[in-house]
């Protein structure tokens, strides 16, 4: 029988590992999870972002309405938070007020984290694979290989970059990590308009 496995994706990681400056954006990620894997029995995929401001909003509403299509997919969202910071650069000669706001995105990790440990203790899958190159994750996925040794977890790094997708913590952590493959990303794109499944279609942004 097919291992159960369910999948968790860093939407941020992926974007900025693997399809942000390309043309593969519009990424259909039951397809192309099924091509990755297709001697598994994918019972869900989980989806973690959260909305961005400013001119690209509506691109990413698209995206998430085009996902909300897909029956195994499920978007959680985290949310973005203003951070205080202080400019750094040495070589600033301004004197007034140094300080200035960044967003910061809150809560993807601990999503992760938490579906991960919960799919887990349900049951609900025999192998967890983990889209993301982040370290904050090491600690759930040890957890995991201490209360389950039989679950196997798999990491795909998305990274173009060599030094950016060593992630050797996370690799580690996990049973078999991979380079997520981009040579997939073509193949598992949404046609240019998506029915809404409410008689109304969504298209694919003109940037993408």
């Amino acid at each position: 029988m097919a291992d159960r496995t369910i999948v968790y994706v860093d939407g941020f990681n992926l974007y900025y590992g693997a399809v942000r400056g390309g043309a593969c954006k519009w990424l259909n990620l039951q397809r192309f999870f099924s091509l990755l894997r297709p001697h598994d029995n994918i019972l869900q995929i989980h989806y973690f972002t959260a909305l961005v401001d400013g001119p690209t909003r509506l691109n990413q509403e698209a995206y998430l309405r085009a996902l909300g299509t897909l029956p195994k997919v499920n978007v959680v969202l985290g949310k973005f938070k203003k951070k205080q910071v202080r400019c750094s650069n040495s070589a600033c000669t301004f004197t007034g007020n140094r300080f200035f706001q960044v967003p910061e995105e809150k809560r993807t990790d601990v999503n992760i984290a938490v579906f991960l440990l919960d799919d887990a203790y349900q049951d609900k899958c025999d192998h967890s694979i983990v889209v993301s190159g982040d370290s904050d994750l090491v600690p759930a996925i040890g957890l995991l290989k201490t209360r389950f040794s039989k679950k196997r977890v798999t990491v795909y790094v998305p990274s173009r970059n060599p030094k950016r997708g060593a992630a050797v913590e996370l690799r580690s952590a996990a049973d078999k990590s991979r380079t997520l493959p981009l040579n997939l990303l073509p193949l598992a794109q949404f046609p240019a308009s998506v029915p809404d499944g409410v008689g109304g279609l969504i298209t694919k942004p003109a940037a993408w």
